[in-house]
């Protein structure tokens, strides 16, 4: 049996999430530059993107750019703006053929006008397609989007539009960039390391996490499958015992 054809006899996840990391050194491992590896690293996405397509995952978000990547080399942070644009351009095609919508989180307004246009014609573009929700993570930052959720009820509270009895789990996921999109059921990252580095942070607190060695350009379609196959044999419990769940 196929991974794909095993993976559709159980129940698919509802979102997974991806780090992606491991460009720059999969490149220096090339002898290449760090831009070459970001370059790869689209390639990956694409595939990635096309195989969630093909056993109807409901929803795909991949960290793209944290908030906290502003910090590197100045030429580096100009040739990932670029690269976005030209991928986002690039990819519209190909997200149209496979029924995928293209969403965007993330602290958007500094991102450069060119990038916000691109994304803004692609998400208009796929926004009817009903397949695989793309939710791409910019200028993203965990904390940041717990703190402006955070203000926002704060505000309402001070102006008397809210009780702070009121204020619930369910409002504060209702103030975050993912409001419309379920809590990850799946947390991958690549490259090896093992943390979760300011992605999602609230909205993984039942994630099961896989992480891999592999770096971000060499994960295709059968990484995929392999991360979610190691998905479909854990037992999520939430909380429950493994007897409560049996009943």
């Amino acid at each position: 049996m196929s991974l794909i054809n095993e993976i559709k006899t159980n129940p698919i996840p509802a979102h997974i999430a991806i780090i992606m990391d491991g460009n720059g050194r999969w490149a220096r491992l090339q002898g290449k530059d760090r831009s070459f590896g970001h370059q790869e690293g689209v390639t990956s996405v694409r595939k990635v993107v096309k195989a969630a397509a093909a056993i109807n995952l409901p929803y795909l978000t991949i960290y793209t750019f944290s908030d906290e990547n502003w910090k590197r080399p100045e030429a580096e942070v100009q040739a990932l703006m670029s690269l976005l644009v030209v991928a986002v351009q690039r990819e519209t095609p190909d997200l149209m053929r496979n029924n995928v919508r293209l969403l965007a989180i993330g602290n958007l307004g500094k991102l450069p006008g060119m990038a916000r246009q691109a994304l803004e014609e692609c998400m208009g573009q796929t926004s009817s397609n009903t397949g695989t929700t793309l939710v791409l993570a910019l200028s993203y930052s965990a904390r940041l989007e717990i703190t402006e959720a955070t203000r926002c009820i704060a505000a309402q509270t001070a102006s008397g539009a809210l009780q702070p009895e009121d204020i619930s789990e369910k409002m504060l996921s209702e103030h975050l960039w993912t409001k419309d999109i379920p809590d990850p059921d799946l947390l991958i990252r690549t490259g090896g390391e093992k943390r979760i580095s300011n992605f999602l942070l609230w909205q993984m607190s039942y994630s099961e996490l896989y992480f891999t060695d592999i770096f971000w350009p060499d994960f295709k379609e059968q990484q995929l499958y392999e991360a979610i196959l190691y998905y479909q044999k854990r037992e999520r419990r939430f909380g429950k015992t493994s007897e409560q769940l049996n009943l």
